[in-house]
């Protein structure tokens, strides 16, 4: 574990901080390079970038305080200015939100970025999963098995061997990016082929978490998870239907 890196007049840099803008680097340069093979401005993926991190990161905070104040856990102002709650599908929510409105102020055509910028997302999402590991945050059950890490310095500490369930979501985000390179030419909707895939992969790490459960037996991440996998199917099965190519 390596949860600060290095301090700068005292402030710390933790390691998820660097994962994290690492994360959106990367997504930027992948962004670019689908853009240009598509005929599109790749000076657009840096335009959007700052539309994604800014609404990325006030959508997980966001999301986070009023999760922590219906919860009764804190108020909704301390958990909206704590340094925790960097949760993944309120910051994808918010940065969805955020980024279609800099689609149409700088006329980028939205559809075709989203099948562009979903590459970004997967492997964005992938490097902020060994960021969580890094820093030992989002960790799953205690287990006996060989891959049981215990995180003495995590969030919160454990001693106790549990499944470090933010690497099996990595791996399963890793080989998303893959997949979704090779069908980048051949699907008729990107983007849903991500929301599918993704929410998939985290409602089964889910069962291997220690979120409460809301309903139906699932937690909250997963019912939004089902949610998402519906919008994502819907929109894919649309897409492959109709006669005119899904990407205005």
């Amino acid at each position: 574990m390596y949860p600060v890196v290095f301090e700068i007049f005292g402030f710390p840099i933790s390691s998820f901080g660097v994962m994290l803008a690492l994360a959106f680097l990367t997504g930027t340069w992948l962004t670019a390079k689908r853009l240009a093979e598509m005929g599109i401005d790749p000076e657009a993926a840096t335009t959007m970038l700052i539309y994604a991190m800014a609404g990325g990161i006030g959508g997980s905070k966001l999301y986070f305080a009023v999760d922590m104040w219906l919860r009764g856990e804190l108020p909704f102002a301390e958990a909206l200015f704590s340094r925790a709650g960097i949760t993944f599908y309120g910051g994808l929510l918010g940065a969805i939100g955020l980024v279609v409105i800099g689609t149409k102020i700088h006329r980028i055509p939205t559809g075709p970025f989203f099948n562009a910028v979903c590459l970004a997302g997967a492997i964005g999402q992938a490097l902020g999963r060994f960021g969580c590991f890094l820093v030992g945050d989002d960790y799953g059950r205690p287990t006996d098995s060989v891959l049981g890490i215990a995180f003495p310095q995590g969030a919160p500490p454990t001693n106790e061997p549990v499944h470090p369930t933010m690497l099996y979501e990595m791996v399963w985000l890793f080989a998303l990016t893959a997949f979704l390179w090779r069908r980048r030419t051949h699907s008729p909707l990107l983007w849903g082929e991500y929301l599918v895939l993704a929410a998939v992969g985290r409602f089964a790490v889910e069962f291997l978490r220690v979120n409460p459960r809301v309903a139906f037996g699932l937690s909250e991440a997963q019912l939004i998870a089902v949610a998402l996998a519906v919008v994502g199917g819907a929109s894919w099965l649309w897409a492959r239907r109709s006669p005119a190519p899904a990407t205005a």
